[in-house]
């Protein structure tokens, strides 16, 4: 994916650097894939006086946004109707739901509900994402579909295969081979669109032995982990069963925990798991929607941060919109505290911009997440008119009570544009759409 050099003129640029600055008729000069100058339009257009131009029109210009945990084939649970009494608990939820789900799932349903949700990511703004990917029946290859429908879009992603012992022995290794095959191919191939990292589902489904499987292959990679931790009580009271130690000590007694592996949730951790992740440098996800969603609780967010952990925003699968995922952050937090105090608005943004930066940094070359020299041409442009004075400092305010992914008009991933005037270039949403919903009747048959 090839970038065109292209000066973005008359923006209200936010470059969410620290500090965050507002460049009030602000420019942005973008070569190849990346950002190689930002200033004012004078500035800009007077260095670059031949530059092919789009013109802001006074739009903010932003960032875009980058997913940290996601679910591809979650997109069709969308509407599905469960026989039977509604699920009562998080396991009941995984089994009724989740666990019928992805056993249904063919490779050409693999790569519609993949278009589906990156259809969405362009609509909203997002461009880069983490897919932890589960489809029992069609496991060989299945990283491969969704990084093709990647590619496609023009977008960016690190993907996984989820590792689980619910599907038996040989559904374990065949997992363990596509994670390693995945791997070894996007480095083989050197694209910067696509990484891999080594998938596995949650301490409740897998072994002491399986996990030193993969905490061999993957150490054979020299890659880290994507995991579910301790999202539901559920995990902990199987881990302290199997082994008489919490989830997260048991997992860094295993090798699993460390600087690129990504820990998603961690709603039920103590103090000590605290501690544990930020000593092994373990990078923690927040899914706000999901964990509210499936009732297993709010993670404590603002004592990871304490402690410095690295918490980045996902979304679990839900509709590809971060602005939503923040406003949720946002007010979930005062709710299960009772304090209107809790997780301010700029803490919020920082986890959506800066911290999810620093999950990707491990997998992709250049900056995400700012405006910034160098950083990669991930951009968007927003139609909103704020009621109110803006300024840099009151920004993440302003994300949290005005903007939403409604706004955004155009998308920009690595200097390519994918969607101008809210019209995609490299996806046919109708065509997707209509081949999903195909699909999607054909899965709920078998689910």
């Amino acid at each position: 994916m090839v970038g065109l050099n292209m000066l973005i003129t008359n923006g209200t640029l936010i470059t969410l650097e620290a500090p965050n600055r507002l460049i009030a008729g602000g420019a942005l000069y973008i070569e190849g894939d990346h950002i190689a100058d930002v200033g004012t339009t004078a500035e800009l257009v007077a260095r670059y006086p031949t530059a092919k131009r789009l013109d802001a029109g006074g739009k903010l210009v932003l960032p875009a946004n980058v997913c940290a945990h996601t679910h591809f084939y979650g997109a069709f649970a969308r509407g599905l109707a469960l026989s039977g009494p509604p699920p009562a608990n998080f396991l009941e939820i995984l089994q009724k739901l989740w666990w019928r789900l992805d056993r249904a799932l063919t490779w050409e349903d693999i790569r519609y509900s993949t278009l589906v949700c990156l259809v969405e990511a362009i609509r909203h703004g997002t461009t880069t994402l983490f897919d932890h990917h589960a489809s029992p029946g069609a496991i060989d290859g299945s990283l491969d579909i969704i990084a093709e429908a990647v590619q496609q879009a023009g977008l960016r992603a690190c993907l996984c295969y989820e590792v689980t012992d619910r599907n038996g022995e040989d559904g374990m290794h065949a997992g363990i081979r596509e994670n390693r095959r995945f791997i070894e191919k996007t480095r083989r191939e050197g694209s910067e669109q696509l990484a891999g990292t080594f998938g596995l589902h949650a301490s409740l489904t897998l072994s002491d032995k399986s996990l030193r499987f993969c905490r061999e292959a993957a150490g054979a990679l020299d890659v880290g982990f994507h995991i579910h931790v301790a999202e539901a009580k559920a995990d902990q009271k199987d881990s302290l069963k199997k082994s008489g130690q919490r989830v997260v000590e048991r997992l860094e007694d295993e090798g699993i925990l460390g600087p690129r592996t990504i820990a998603a949730h961690c709603v039920h951790v103590d103090a000590y798991e605290m501690d544990t992740l930020r000593s092994t440098h373990t990078k923690v996800t927040h899914q706000p929607r999901s964990n509210m969603n499936n009732a297993v609780g709010t993670a404590p967010v603002e004592s990871l941060l304490k402690r410095h952990v690295t918490v980045g925003l996902g979304n679990d699968g839900f509709s590809n919109d971060m602005f939503q995922e923040m406003k949720a952050a946002y007010l979930v937090q005062k709710l299960a505290r009772q304090d209107p105090r809790a997780l301010p608005a700029d803490q919020v943004v920082q986890m959506a911009y800066a911290n999810n930066a620093e999950v990707a940094g491990p997998f992709f070359l250049r900056a995400l997440g700012r405006l910034a020299t160098g950083a990669y041409a991930d951009v968007i442009l927003l139609d909103y008119v704020p009621p109110t004075p803006l300024t840099a400092e009151n920004f993440p305010w302003h994300v949290i009570f005005g903007l939403d992914g409604s706004y955004v008009t155009h998308t920009i991933c690595a200097g390519q544009l994918l969607m101008e005037d809210r019209r995609l270039l490299t996806l046919d949403e109708e065509a997707i759409a209509a081949k999903a919903r195909e699909r999607a009747r054909i899965v709920w048959g078998r689910v």
